[in-house]
């Protein structure tokens, strides 16, 4: 029998996971990873992930992972911040915390694997083969955009039971069994930022205020005051506070002197991404020119583009057609067909 320990949120996936897998016959046990100190103020879900567990009939175990969400997360979104970036913590997180952290603790307890309710799909390889990540089969709820980090080691002791599923079919199921609500609401923002307010979290968290620079246009042009680099991200129009005729936008937040650069919107595109940190999944690297599509964002449409190595952790996205808005900190994401081919952390762009 396999042994799965399932991570358990409290909410709907993570209970339709469960009972998928528990009424296929694995051995499943949950477990609740506690990322947040009590002083927090976020709601944990452990009464409703231990309800889960109950009834089901499977062990449970509380984990404190709070001193290295910390510490791998937390800092790190606020570090990026406060350079001009605007990471996803969420990649960080299934990285270092749920496919990190979870798995040692999983093998540790002699498991087999973990499983999760996020909405991709794993296609585990035969000898000698690597294993897959596609996405799932609800294409309003693929979520395989924030697990692209994920390595041959994770991905070959890794189920994700909900690939197949739509969400209604997961609500439709948890209805069935009962162990959570299965109306109950799905959060949205940052987990550590409920209030969406990533300016103020990062000025609470580090203690410190974000310096005002200058405001410029592309060609260098003063235009006033700004409040500091975590105030602002690429593609923002609104809060900007600069009197002008016409619409402006963030084009860049430049870090070297602390100069935010506005645009209007015809000046806001880029075709060249330059991203780096890369992990690839189908083989062990990209060594030749590649068509794929690429996503820039969670809820990007992928594009068609042709991907260069520059080196064995750096690579060269260009795109058909320029696309906008492109932001320094997130990832870009590559995909052949269902299959996610890799991705890494955008760093610079050109028009």
């Amino acid at each position: 029998m396999t042994k799965v320990l399932i991570a358990l949120s409290g909410g709907v996936d993570s209970a339709a996971a469960a009972c998928l897998l528990s009424d296929q016959g694995y051995g499943c046990a949950g477990a609740m990873m506690r990322l947040f100190h009590e002083n927090h103020g976020v709601p944990d879900g452990v009464a409703d992930a231990r309800a889960v567990a109950d009834a089901l009939d499977m062990p449970f175990y509380l984990l404190d992972f709070a001193d290295a969400f910390q510490q791998e997360v937390i800092n790190r979104f606020a570090e990026a911040y406060q350079s001009g970036l605007t990471p996803n913590p969420c990649i960080q997180c299934n990285r270092r915390i749920k496919f990190g952290l979870l798995l040692q603790y999983a093998r540790a307890l002699g498991m087999d694997a973990i499983a999760t309710g996020h909405y991709a799909r794993v296609e585990h390889g035969g000898a000698g083969q690597r294993h897959l990540l596609k996405k799932g089969a609800d294409a309003s709820k693929d979520q395989s955009y924030v697990l692209y980090t994920l390595t041959q080691e994770q991905l070959a002791h890794t189920i994700l039971p909900l690939g197949e599923l739509t969400k209604s079919q997961a609500r439709t199921l948890v209805e069935a069994r009962g162990p959570v609500n299965a109306r109950k609401a799905e959060s949205q923002d940052i987990c550590f930022v409920p209030d969406g307010d990533y300016a103020g979290f990062i000025l609470r968290h580090t203690g410190t205020d974000s310096p005002p620079g200058r405001f410029v246009d592309v060609e260098g042009r003063d235009l006033g005051e700004h409040r500091g680099l975590i105030h602002y991200t690429v593609g923002q129009r609104r809060g900007l506070g600069l009197p002008s005729g016409n619409r402006l936008y963030v084009k860049e937040l430049r870090q070297s002197d602390n100069t935010v650069v506005v645009c209007g919107s015809d000046e806001l595109f880029g075709a060249v991404v330059f991203a780096n940190n890369v992990n690839v999944i189908p083989f062990t690297h990209i060594d030749k020119p590649l068509r794929l599509k690429a996503k820039l964002r969670y809820r990007h449409p992928e594009q068609p583009a042709t991907v260069w190595p520059l080196d064995e952790d750096t690579l060269r996205i260009q795109f058909d057609s320029p696309q906008r808005a492109i932001t320094p900190g997130q990832a870009a994401v590559l995909y052949d067909g269902d299959i996610v081919v890799g991705g890494g952390t955008i760093q610079r762009v050109e028009s």
